[in-house]
């Protein structure tokens, strides 16, 4: 599967040899994902390409124990006042940091209003204490964005449990882009309750 992403990457790219591209290079004081800390200090760096709704890409970040390379591709498009997607994103990692993950991915928004939902497969057991078939996850988040202040309450359902708030703050400053946000997590997601601060700064350009 991740040479099949790779290579429909790749076709893409060829046969759109005049169209315009765009590529991202980022540094976050803590990498989190989904409300799950990956790696204190982490530069990561992306490949994209959108035409009439249609998107696919890349996107790689330093976890410790190697890299981790998403692919992802998809469709959105505005109906009225709403926004609407559907996309499959896969999780690749090059070292032992952790097992595949591959998922669809349904999107929703309406104003300052957005739905975000991921139906997953995991290949490893998320429960290690008792290993099963737990591999399955859907994972929910609503976000609020108004100004660049953002609210997200996120929770996963299936083999999968936990939820997370974050809240934060994103401008531009001389063509850089700086975040910083608060994340808290419950102990159902990472074992126990935390919290975090993490800044973030990244650049995006095109590419002709």
């Amino acid at each position: 599967m991740k040479k099949a992403i790779y290579g429909l990457t790749l076709l893409l790219m060829t046969a759109t040899a005049q169209a315009d591209f765009s590529g991202n290079l980022g540094y976050m004081s803590e990498y989190h994902f989904r409300g799950i800390l990956q790696k204190v200090s982490s530069v990561s760096g992306g490949l994209d390409y959108e035409s009439g709704g249609f998107y696919v890409g890349t996107w790689a970040a330093d976890v410790g124990d190697g890299l981790e390379v998403d692919g992802y591709f998809g469709y959105g498009a505005d109906v009225g006042d709403v926004s609407l997607s559907v996309g499959y994103t896969g999780y690749f990692y090059t070292g032992d940091f952790d097992d595949t993950y591959q998922e669809i991915n349904l999107g929703a928004g309406f104003g300052m209003l957005s739905l975000d939902v991921a139906i997953g497969k995991y290949d490893g057991d998320f429960d290690l204490e008792t290993p099963g078939d737990q591999d399955a996850y859907t994972y929910a988040a609503l976000t609020l964005e108004n100004n660049g202040f953002y609210g997200t309450l996120a929770t996963f359902a299936q083999d999968a449990d936990g939820e997370y708030l974050e809240l934060g703050y994103g401008t531009t400053v001389s063509d850089f882009d700086i975040g910083i946000a608060l994340i808290l997590a419950n102990k159902d997601l990472i074992g126990v309750d935390d919290e975090s601060l993490v800044f973030t700064i990244g650049k995006s350009f095109d590419i002709n």
